[in-house]
């Protein structure tokens, strides 16, 4: 969230961000109720000290009528004190409710606007885009072939949106988390398997709603526990509460986590197939950084994500994200997009990762901050993440981009070894 002193001092600033990415925040309610709280702050340290005065001259009483006097009077000042704190009180959690709906503030460089056409392009993959001399199939459609794909037997045991991987399309989805691996390890990263659910709490420090009619979020009931969306959610509570030494940063973590999604509003949303589902596995990117070193990890990450896609060929574009698509956390976001030959009447971009620079946003609300050993004071750690992989999407761009017109699929090279094959062809 963004500091509350920032919003006062700058109300008209964040309330045109507000308005750039399309969301609704009452951010004149939060100045007044700040400017109550002070008040109200004020007179609670005043009341505090006029009590502490009183206790002090008891013992200064001539007699024990004055003394008793005195003794009423300090007991009415520290019940109005303890009256007027519970009012702060009351106003500081309104405030931090309202607090907690203010989106990031935006890069100055970020494209404004909300939608496909308002996003802008920087950059193009190595691959270029395949030109077929027959007629390119969608993943469903070479799933049904090499037959890869359950969804009926998904719908049965789960129901719409959940599947199962059958034959070489599990060896393909070992492949690509290993091959991601592998470019995560040698960049540094540490490797971690994450938990599959976290508490409300920590979906809500890294900006998430785990509650609500248009929640992504499946939540258990009975609990404060939800299944995780991404390992962005988990990673990012790694260090909750915690004071990072800054020599030690950045800290750069790679987590392998299943992905559990509601979709909610989804319907019609590229639904067929596995562009849009309820549970995928993804290989996530987060860091921690000093403030003065997240941009430069956001076009790492965003560079790592381009290696990893043009390491397998794959077509793809990146997109500045504009302000109306960046959601609560993000300062700056960039999307790949890898073609998919098989969308549409003759094939459409299809995103496959995203990289956020979400600056402190998400180390104020899960209390994260670094230390100099030079310095008294401690500051906010700066947060970033990005996808390595998400399998589900990862697996259709392979799929359809190294189809074959006798409906076999080639391997993609640094893939050959983890799957034990050049070429994956239909069961006869």
């Amino acid at each position: 969230m963004l500091e509350r002193k920032f919003i006062v001092e700058n109300a008209a600033a964040v309330k045109q961000n507000c308005a750039n990415r399309g969301m609704s925040c009452d951010v004149d309610r939060l100045v007044q109720l700040e400017e109550q709280r002070r008040a109200k702050l004020l007179e609670v340290e005043e009341l505090n000290r006029k009590a502490n005065e009183f206790a002090k001259s008891i013992g200064k009483a001539k007699d024990e009528a004055e003394r008793n006097a005195k003794k009423e009077e300090g007991r009415k000042l520290r019940d109005a004190k303890d009256a007027a704190q519970a009012e702060h009180d009351k106003l500081d959690a309104e405030a931090r409710e309202v607090q907690l709906l203010v989106p990031n503030m935006t890069h100055p460089a970020a494209p404004v606007g909300s939608g496909d056409h308002a996003n802008v392009e920087v950059r193009r993959g190595k691959s270029e885009v395949r030109k077929f001399d027959f007629k390119a199939l969608d993943h469903v459609e070479l799933g049904e072939k090499l037959d890869l794909f359950d969804f009926e037997a998904g719908a049965r045991t789960t129901g719409h949106g959940f599947y199962f991987l059958k034959n070489d399309c599990v060896l393909l989805d070992l492949a690509l988390q290993r091959y991601a691996v592998d470019v995560l390890s040698r960049h540094g990263f540490t490797l971690t398997t994450t938990p599959d659910l976290a508490r409300q709490e920590v979906l809500m420090g890294t900006g998430y709603n785990p509650r609500g009619p248009e929640t992504q979020i499946y939540s258990i009931a009975g609990s404060d526990l939800c299944l995780v969306g991404t390992a962005e959610i988990t990673l990012g509570g790694m260090y909750a509460e915690q004071t990072i030494d800054a020599e030690k940063l950045p800290i750069k973590l790679a987590g392998i986590s299943h992905c559990f999604r509601t979709e909610a509003g989804a319907a019609g949303k590229a639904t067929r197939g596995i562009y849009r589902v309820h549970q995928f596995t993804k290989v996530e990117m987060f860091a921690f950084t000093l403030p003065e070193q997240s941009d430069a990890m956001l076009e790492q990450l965003r560079d790592i994500e381009c290696d990893i896609f043009d390491g397998l060929g794959i077509p793809y574009r990146v997109i500045d994200t504009a302000s109306g698509d960046l959601g609560g956390p993000a300062y700056r976001k960039y999307d790949l997009e890898a073609w998919m030959p098989g969308r549409g009447t003759g094939g459409e971009w299809g995103e496959v990762t995203s990289t956020s620079n979400c600056t402190d946003y998400q180390a104020r609300r899960l209390n994260i901050r670094s230390k100099r050993k030079d310095e008294k004071g401690t500051r906010f750690a700066h947060t970033l993440n990005g996808t390595a992989i998400a399998l589900s999407r990862a697996l259709i761009a392979v799929l359809e981009n190294y189809q074959q017109a006798d409906g076999s699929v080639e391997v993609p090279r640094a893939l050959q070894g983890w799957m034990g094959k050049e070429k994956m062809t239909p069961k006869v």
